[in-house]
């Protein structure tokens, strides 16, 4: 007979136990690599223009960077058929590229942090395409690596991992160039934040080679070549709705895309000093974001990913409010903290279902390529928009009103899935990657 204490500590047990199966803990190293080039790019760069007296249009140009990772699906195809000579036979092709990219994103980050924004912006300019284009990559490999990994009933939970992951490496990174910047200067705030990515390949050691379903045949001519290209999007496209879904995977992130890539310019601007923001921002937003993704987690298991996709929709789009709130109140610690703690809680709720939806959208014969175009589509128009748009924005109607039109930016994505659920669409687009009996991702010894 099983007592009310056994029974609770059981249930305790069983909501603990898939977070620490091999799949999902190494999701949460991939994720901290992950997470890392694109900090030091984006609120980290923000941050160190905005400090160096570069007028808001030029800060915000530099968005135009991370467009490299709205396209990384073009050069996808490549990933997921070249092998690495001589690496690729000793360890497998992913784990074999994991290494290749994460040397890569270390010596863009080199160039980054060697380049003087306040002497002349060319070389950050070519730091940042470097970067953009490293850590794209890195993402390319990381994302199939981890999908390919995970079975299908561990999608929710390695996508909450993944998502730790992330936010570890963005916390981390944001952390060490601060307080390092604040001491030595910004060059080694940059250095000393080489390590992070290698977190994913040494994790990847340890996890093995995921078992490929379909081994893809090897590039040999013109028309292989372009097969490699068109047959993922041609087969990504033959589902049904697959035009509706992916307009939903372009318009869902417009708000949160420009809200957040804008956000430490807003910082510097109202006064806050580094330690204001490595407190107010990186600090308080790590911890709300944990808080999210765990609740997130929760609703995850509770409602199914549907409904919880809705869920993290709707606090995704109202906690841009809370910007337009701290632009109208000012220099004000207790307004930032609540500001970035329910911007990271929501964006935590919704990562967890959002990340698992786009992953079962996968087909497992073209995991590399699929996800790359539905991660790349759903940040492109943000990105481009603040790229090109947001700085001259801003000066024109200021921070309040920016962040309100964010906010009204949110609606149409949530108002295009809530007619997709409705219709059933949802279910019927879901690729192998999220089916139960197919693509139920094995690994190789890692010997």
């Amino acid at each position: 007979m099983t007592s009310v204490t056994d029974s609770g500590a059981a249930s305790w047990w069983d909501g603990v136990k898939p977070y620490l199966e091999p799949a999902p803990l190494t999701a949460l190293f991939l994720g901290i690599s992950s997470g890392t080039p694109f900090t030091l790019l984006a609120a980290t760069l923000t941050n160190r223009l905005a400090e160096a007296g570069i007028e808001k249009k030029s800060v915000s140009a530099f968005a135009l960077a991370l467009l490299i990772y709205s396209f990384k699906w073009i050069w996808a195809p490549l990933i997921d058929r070249l092998r690495v000579p001589l690496l690729s036979s000793a360890i497998g092709q992913r784990r074999s590229w994991l290494w290749v990219a994460a040397l890569l994103a270390s010596g863009a980050i080199v160039v980054m942090g060697a380049a003087d924004p306040a002497q002349s912006l060319q070389p950050v300019v070519v730091g940042a395409l470097l970067l953009g284009f490293a850590g794209a990559t890195f993402d390319i490999v990381i994302d199939a690596y981890r999908i390919e990994t995970l079975e299908p009933r561990q999608l929710g939970v390695g996508s909450g991992m993944s998502q730790y992951g992330w936010r570890l490496g963005a916390f981390f990174a944001a952390s060490i160039a601060l307080g390092v910047a604040n001491v030595s200067g910004w060059s080694w705030g940059y250095y000393a934040c080489i390590p992070l990515v290698f977190a994913a390949p040494i994790a990847s050691m340890f996890m093995g080679e995921p078992a490929r379903h379909n081994e893809p045949a090897p590039i040999r001519g013109v028309g292989a070549l372009a097969a490699a290209f068109w047959t993922p999007l041609a087969d990504f496209f033959k589902r049904e709705g697959a035009v509706i879904v992916l307009l939903f995977v372009l318009v869902h992130k417009i708000g949160d895309t420009l809200a957040n890539l804008m956000i430490r310019d807003l910082l510097v601007q109202l006064g806050f000093t580094k330690p204001e923001i490595l407190a107010g921002d990186v600090w308080v937003g790590f911890i709300a974001l944990l808080v999210g993704i765990f609740v997130g987690g929760v609703i995850y298991a509770k409602m199914g990913m549907k409904r919880a996709v809705m869920v993290g929709l709707v606090l995704m789009a109202v906690s841009n409010l809370s910007f337009a709130g701290l632009a109208a109140v000012g220099h004000s610690m207790p307004m930032l903290a609540w500001t970035i703690g329910f911007e990271n809680f929501a964006s935590g709720v919704g990562g967890v279902s959002i990340v698992a939806y786009l992953s079962a959208l996968c087909n497992l014969r073209f995991t590399a390529t699929q996800f790359a175009l539905l991660s790349a589509a759903a940040a492109i128009a943000g990105r481009f928009l603040t790229g090109t748009t947001a700085g001259a924005v801003i000066e024109a109607v200021g921070y309040v009103d920016f962040y309100l039109i964010t906010t009204a930016l949110a609606v149409p994505g949530i108002v295009i899935y809530w007619l997709m659920l409705r219709s059933g669409l949802i279910d019927r687009s879901i690729g192998s990657a999220g089916v139960e009996g197919e693509g139920d991702a094995r690994t190789e010894s890692a010997a």
